[in-house]
């Protein structure tokens, strides 16, 4: 394992690689991406993936008849799948249609370049293509983790964050991550919450490169991470790393997993930021900033353990948040919503 402005980079056969606990232990615990050349090479799908025909086949072998949701874009967008010009909508359409279907649209699209561009994304692998995860298993990844596939023509997803881990593995065509750490999340001018692509806000600078409209983008660029992945490759991103994701061969395939390495329980940390939007964000600014202080001492623990300055049996709830406190706390945060 070797590391480089940030990245990790390992190879098939590290010993990292062995087992889902190790993977956790040397790379997740890291905080940082991670190239895995060759990681998949011996993937199935990965080997049945000769051709562009061949490739898009093999994953029809496993086709449930379930009609996927597919964007088209028209050919002048180049496959930038994005808001409209004027961010009331976006520069594609949603069509939901058979995968041999699909599939025929990409081909098609291959062999002429000036046709619309076809795209589908997180296809849920067990509910459309029913034995390809038993038959493409990774070991460094849970066994209940549900593999999702990424197709179509050359395309870029604009730059966006997951709110979980991402491993990404290349199984046909070519792909190009541009990596952006969390905290430049100020620079990269991101879109509205509410309205997206695919679920996560977009980065509108990163899409424009319009340095006079987005100034400070260019700290962003300054700090950004290229990684070229060729068929075999894999990439793992930490939660919240923001990354645009370019597809760039006629026809691309990738394969993804995503879970949440490091939870102790069924609540996702994003749903705590959104609430404290509502609870926080307009208050006034000495407020504000007395929070801000309270979520160091208690969340971020900058000072270390809230309660250190006690023994342990007497910091009541926040004596074990991972076991009983856990629990306790959350019926206390439900029954406040609920206004009991």
């Amino acid at each position: 394992m070797s590391a480089r402005l940030g990245l990790l980079e390992l190879a098939a056969g590290d010993p990292a690689l062995g087992t889902a606990e190790q993977f956790h232990a040397a790379v997740i615990a890291q905080g940082s991406p991670a190239v895995i050349r060759d990681f998949c090479a011996d993937l199935p799908a990965v080997r049945a993936a000769t051709s562009d025909k061949a490739a898009l086949d093999h994953l029809l072998a496993y086709d449930s008849g379930r009609r996927p949701q597919v964007f088209e874009g028209h050919a002048d967008n180049r496959g930038r799948y994005f808001y409209s010009d004027d961010l009331s909508g976006f520069n594609f359409t949603r069509s939901e249609v058979p995968l041999a279907q699909a599939f025929a649209r990409m081909l098609t699209c291959a062999e002429d370049p000036a046709r619309p561009t076809a795209y589908i994304g997180s296809l849920v692998a067990p509910a459309y293509l029913p034995g390809f995860a038993e038959a493409n298993r990774l070991a460094i990844v849970p066994p209940q983790v549900e593999p999702r596939l990424w197709i179509g023509n050359p395309s870029t997803a604009a730059a966006h964050y997951d709110a979980y881990e991402n491993l990404a593995c290349v199984i046909h065509g070519a792909r190009r991550f541009t990596l952006y750490p969390p905290d430049a999340i100020g620079d990269l001018y991101v879109g509205p919450i509410d309205m997206t692509m695919a679920g996560q806000p977009a980065s509108l600078a990163a899409a424009s490169g319009d340095p006079a409209r987005y100034p400070r983008f260019a700290a962003a660029q300054a700090r950004a991470i290229t990684v070229e992945l060729e068929p075999g490759d894999a990439l793992f991103l930490p939660k919240l790393w923001w990354h645009q994701v370019e597809a760039t061969a006629p026809v691309n395939v990738m394969l993804n997993y995503w879970w949440d390495a490091t939870a102790i329980g069924p609540d996702a940390p994003i749903l705590s930021m959104l609430h404290a939007m509502i609870a926080i964000a307009e208050r006034p600014e000495a407020e504000r900033q007395a929070f801000r202080a309270f979520f160091d001492h208690y969340v971020f623990r900058t000072q270390g353990h809230p309660l250190a300055h006690l023994p342990e049996e007497q910091r009541g709830v926040l004596r074990d948040i991972k076991g009983a406190g856990y629990g306790q706390i959350r019926a206390m945060i439900m029954r406040a919503l609920r206004g009991g």
